[in-house]
């Protein structure tokens, strides 16, 4: 009998977009390479009031699609990942996110806040960047020896994105010196992925690597976050 994986993809289904219909093509993609069922549970982040909606599943992934409904869901959903050493995948809006979780709870700054939905907070720890990057793609230097680049193969990848806010530059340095590091930047040295170092697979993006499902391609990024899963179902 295969495994059976529950992952949990954090985030409001919407058809509309792209990255929600490359995740649900990526994900039967990801199952066959690694021979295990995999159901997928969406979460929408009004429902996550608690972490008895995560009990039973061997991974989160928060999804592209932010602002979401409940901030405060979708945090606690990261929160639970982080601290119970579940695997853990952000893209997009959940690498956002993953930021203002760990600045609020490891860093203790009460009013990190996203400027998408905070636009006048004193401490926007994500806010516009500079050049949006919206249905846009771009190679990354991944840095060598860290999860991403072992998911990849690779030092380099090339991947799109829908995304008009990142890192705060004002804040990277505070937010990095720690557990949480970056391991992937553009050309002009731009954070676009980070990790936790002292986490078994906490990775987010910037980028939507799940697009790679919309070709027929196994996604690397998602295929090493479900192999992590198995690990942890077992």
């Amino acid at each position: 009998m295969s495994t059976r994986l529950t992952l949990a993809l954090v985030g409001e289904r919407d058809e509309r977009k792209v990255a929600h219909r490359a995740i649900e093509a990526a994900l039967p993609l990801v199952a066959q390479a690694l021979g295990v069922t995999i159901n997928a549970r969406w979460l929408a982040t009004d429902t996550i009031t608690d972490t008895s909606v995560l009990r039973d599943v061997h991974g989160v992934w928060c999804v592209p699609g932010s602002p979401y409904k409940s901030m405060d869901g979708a945090l606690l959903a990261i929160r639970h990942a982080r601290t119970s050493g579940l695997p853990f995948l952000g893209t997009c809006g959940g690498f956002q996110h993953a930021v203002v979780e760990y600045a609020r709870d490891v860093l203790g700054w009460a009013d990190a806040e996203h400027a998408e939905t905070a636009p006048d907070a004193a401490r926007p720890v994500i806010t516009l960047l500079s050049c949006a990057l919206v249905e846009a793609s771009e190679s990354v230097r991944l840095v060598a020896g860290s999860r991403i680049a072992r998911a990849y193969g690779s030092n380099q990848a090339h991947e799109g994105y829908h995304c008009s806010y990142g890192l705060n530059p004002a804040f990277r340095a505070a937010l990095l010196n720690g557990p949480l590091v970056a391991t992937a930047f553009d050309a002009a040295g731009e954070v676009r992925a980070i990790e936790h170092s002292d986490h078994p697979s906490f990775v987010a993006t910037l980028f939507q690597p799940e697009r790679a499902g919309l070709r027929g391609e196994t996604p690397p990024l998602v295929l090493a976050f479900a192999r992590a899963a198995v690990a942890a179902a077992r």
